[in-house]
């Protein structure tokens, strides 16, 4: 179901993925929870998101990290 909220087409915002509707990144999202926005304040910035939003981007987030190949660097 959150991964309905969630579009990656090339020609939005150069094929970044994206809240569904809206040219808002899923990275940007994840940069303000990041450095503590809250999610409040993340409904107040961009009116147009809705908490599943939010809680779809955390969730397509996990599933990248969890097929990815992430490996220490020194």
């Amino acid at each position: 179901m959150f991964f309905e909220r969630i579009e990656w087409n090339p020609r939005v915002c150069n094929g970044k993925p994206v809240i569904r509707g809206t040219r808002i990144p899923l990275g940007i999202i994840l940069e303000q929870i990041a450095h503590g926005v809250s999610w409040e304040q993340l409904l107040r910035d961009y009116p147009e998101l809705t908490r599943d939003d939010i809680q779809a981007t955390l969730f397509f987030a996990r599933a990248n990290i969890e097929h990815a190949d992430i490996r220490e660097v020194h």
